[in-house]
């Protein structure tokens, strides 16, 4: 059995274990895009101080925040840890969505997924991780998100080298699975699910629902993919 069906059987796996992870938790596409910015190496419990910092502010519209201030800004998101580093990334998003799209953030989400990519990817301050995290989880566009859990998890386990660069990282997923945003969203969450609570730098394996069993040859394997209508709509 090649690896896309064991990647599958252990998205089958987590799946029946943890249940659906109703990520990410944003009321809005632009609060998904700003806590996928603020979310940079810190926990996201910080991360949701800080949104609320701003709901509170009365300033959290892409207007709002792109006519406030850095050093403002800076103090609104303390919380979140490297606030004006931070805070100099969110002013360098909103001067792109302001620059490129007229601050229509709609317009920006309507871009052509890999188009849309590449733009941000030009943005000071946002990386691969953070720009798929955009496409995925605001723009409901179908690419796999890369982070440190699924580098730790899937090297632990034998599908990737140790040193396996995001770009190896992502191909393995998306040539194994169907590009099929639901189980992207699902899959990515589940792995931080289990970086988090299992998957640690001393792991409980015992606990881990990702068994060896999943080596062996099995039939029937399907996917856990349920149809859902965009909560943005």
């Amino acid at each position: 059995m090649g690896k896309g069906n064991h990647l599958v059987e252990i998205y089958n796996s987590l799946f029946k274990h943890f249940g659906p992870q109703h990520w990410w938790p944003g009321e809005t596409p632009f609060e998904v895009i700003i806590g996928a910015i603020l979310t940079q190496n810190t926990s996201w419990d910080n991360v949701e101080k800080a949104i609320a910092s701003l709901k509170e502010s009365g300033r959290f519209t892409p207007h709002g925040l792109y006519n406030t201030q850095a050093d403002i800004l800076a103090r609104l998101i303390k919380s979140s840890g490297y606030f004006n580093i931070k805070a100099k990334r969110l002013r360098n998003f909103l001067s792109f969505l302001f620059n490129e799209y007229g601050g229509d953030l709609g317009r920006m989400l309507k871009e052509d997924g890999l188009v849309l990519r590449h733009r941000l990817l030009d943005v000071n301050g946002i990386g691969p991780e953070t720009a798929d995290s955009i496409l995925l989880y605001a723009a409901e566009y179908p690419i796999f998100v890369v982070d440190a859990y699924t580098k730790r998890i899937f090297s632990r386990h034998g599908y990737i080298p140790a040193d396996a660069t995001y770009h190896q990282i992502q191909e393995l997923f998306m040539k194994s699975l169907s590009g099929d945003t639901y189980l992207y969203n699902e899959y990515h969450a589940l792995i931080v699910r289990v970086g988090k609570e299992l998957c640690k730098k001393n792991p409980f394996c015992s606990d881990c629902p990702i068994e060896y069993d999943l080596y062996k040859p099995r039939k029937n394997v399907t996917v856990n993919v349920k149809c859902q209508s965009s909560k943005f709509k």
